[in-house]
């Protein structure tokens, strides 16, 4: 499966980069023509990027499942794009997580993705 995502500062890039999996930045592709799973950040306070959203106005098709990065300073809107993406297309979270992410963030991560491919 490949992995979608939008990134700002680098964070969700480098998460995306340790995962070591098929994936593509939002920014250089317009069209995605076979099930994904996206990344994205929150901005704001807790809002989802308008790149992101604009994506997925085209794409959410093929979108399986969406995780997010965020900052714990932000409290209930820690991560919240993930739960807006999930509503808006009523796909799972796969994972919110903060900044760049951990090691067992991206086990979870993986694992995640493996359940959905078992459904």
């Amino acid at each position: 499966m490949k992995i979608a995502f939008d990134s700002r500062t680098g964070n969700v890039k480098r998460f995306v980069g340790k995962l070591e999996m098929d994936a593509f930045n939002i920014s250089e592709i317009d069209y995605a023509d076979e099930p994904f799973a996206l990344i994205t950040y929150t901005t704001g306070m807790g809002m989802v990027p308008q790149k992101t959203l604009d994506f997925l106005e085209k794409n959410h098709k093929n979108l399986v499942g969406v995780a997010s990065s965020g900052n714990r300073n932000w409290g209930n809107n820690f991560a919240k794009s993930a739960e807006i993406i999930s509503v808006m297309y009523g796909v799972p979270i796969l994972l919110k997580f903060e900044l760049f992410g951990t090691d067992n963030d991206i086990k979870s991560f993986k694992q995640a993705l493996d359940n959905l491919r078992l459904d």
